[in-house]
């Protein structure tokens, strides 16, 4: 890491100003969580996960036919380590067996999908019936169906080989039945990657499907057959707020903007690991920037309105060397520092109750209120060029703390906070994917300017939702 954090290492030595953990707020859920935590329950604890999400795999649950029923895929302790821990199970269906499919095993489109719900021939329905009835009582009430859709079935690792309109169906055939099986059920549509449209220069596959669904004479009368929309996002920062927008936007084309949006999968994986090397031709990436990632994709998915956020993933369990690894901990178990930065989202913006964005060409800030009236200014540098902030007073001292949650007392000058930031690591490639490294000052809440500085001279920043 640079030499800028190894300073913060030694100030965080400095005891600051009580910060309080998210978990004293009173907030009705813990909206930061992780893919696959089950797999170290004390490690994903500590780590403070409110959920995680867990593959449901139906090739797993009826390997041979539609009698059977095998769940040691999903282990009832996984689900019971969770509940104790507060952490809420989200399940991903996918997979469809050979015997239920005349398609590819895995990607097919299940058979008897276009038969009534209640039709026994309909293999689908019936396993996502039985799913939910059977997993209600362990805790797990939430459903994922599939897993992006829109990478088309020319592109190597294409998941759903079926066209949009069996996508709607298996999505339509899901609520259904699920209802059935447990009236309190939530349908969650797929992740999608966004970029796999735009970089073919094709109209969104949500927007396809939410024009779809809206043609369907009964879609009104069942909430459009989905409760909360499903994203994946990678890589470069700036990129999460402008897809949030993009994806509210077009739920409001269709009369749907009142639908949820998570953020199912987020992270920057590094190449840069001493531990673990990876050969990557895009996205060139340290420690402390998948780290700097998740912290800003965070602070911007909370300024866009997202209601959950989860990293992909929470531990490379069994991963080769040399492997594309994308772990808040190592397949050694090691943690890397992305894990302390994760730790401090939950804490810190765990209670936020209300966020709001302002942009400049060379900053990002975002504005956190929480619960607790402490107010949060999280502010990066966009650019390789270091820049300068100043945060109004709203009394004699405050917090800053870095990406890692370490923490420094400071005081003002002037009736000012300033926040020196570094510049972001940029590369002719991939230009600033990442931001520089996030501050995040601490203080009671106030109606404070925020200013940027350059040349001497500040800029008030304009913040809106």
């Amino acid at each position: 890491m640079r030499r800028h954090l190894l300073c913060w290492l030694a100030l965080g030595l400095v005891a600051a100003l009580t910060v309080t953990g998210a978990g004293a707020h009173g907030e009705p859920f813990n909206r930061f969580g992780v893919v696959e935590g089950f797999w170290l329950p004390d490690v994903v604890c500590e780590l403070g996960a409110g959920w995680e999400r867990i593959i449901f795999d139906w090739s797993q649950h009826q390997p041979s036919g539609p009698d059977d029923w095998h769940t040691l895929n999903v282990d009832d302790r996984w689900l019971a380590a969770a509940r104790d821990c507060g952490r809420e199970v989200v399940a991903i269906v996918k997979h469809t067996p050979a015997w239920a499919t005349d398609g590819l095993p895995g990607p097919g489109v299940p058979r008897g999908l276009y038969l009534p719900v209640d039709d026994p021939g309909n293999v689908w329905a019936n396993f996502i019936r039985r799913a939910a009835a059977y997993y209600a009582p362990r805790g797990v009430s939430r459903f994922i169906i599939w897993n992006e859709p829109d990478i088309t079935r020319e592109t190597y690792g294409y998941i759903f080989e079926g066209t949009l309109e069996d996508y709607f169906q298996l999505l339509k055939v899901a609520y259904l039945a699920a209802r059935q099986g447990n009236p309190e059920a939530k349908i969650h549509l797929a992740g999608m990657t966004y970029w796999h449209d735009v970089n073919a220069g094709r109209r969104l596959y949500l927007d396809r499907l939410l024009e779809r669904i809206v043609q369907d004479p009964a879609a009104a009368r069942y909430g459009g057959y989905f409760d909360v929309v499903s994203l994946h996002i990678y890589f470069r920062t700036e990129t999460v707020y402008d897809i949030v927008q993009a994806t509210r936007e077009a739920l409001r084309r269709y009369g749907l903007d009142s639908k949820p949006i998570w953020i199912n999968e987020m992270n920057a994986a590094p190449t840069d690991d001493p531990l673990w090397p990876v050969v990557r031709p895009q996205y060139q990436l340290d420690l402390e920037q998948q780290a700097a990632f998740l912290v800003q994709a965070a602070a911007l998915g909370l300024a866009a309105g997202v209601e959950r956020m989860a990293v992909y993933k929470f531990y490379d369990w069994s991963l080769p060397p040399g492997s594309e690894a994308f772990g808040l901990l190592r397949a050694d178990g090691s943690r890397r520092p992305a894990f302390a930065a994760w730790q401090m989202v939950t804490r810190e913006f765990g209670a936020v109750t209300q966020a709001e964005l302002a942009r400049s060409d060379r900053i990002e800030a975002v504005r956190l209120t929480r619960s607790d009236r402490q107010q949060l200014i999280a502010a990066w540098a966009r650019t390789a060029e270091d820049a300068r902030v100043r945060v109004g007073s709203a009394g004699d001292a405050a917090v800053l703390l870095n990406a890692y949650g370490q923490t420094l007392r400071i005081e003002p000058a002037a009736g000012y906070y300033t926040l020196e930031l570094a510049g972001a690591r940029c590369t002719r490639r991939d230009g600033c994917a990442v931001g520089g490294p996030p501050q995040i000052l601490v203080q009671p809440q106030a109606a404070a300017p925020v200013l940027e500085v350059r040349d001497g001279a500040p800029v008030e920043l304009v913040f809106s939702k």
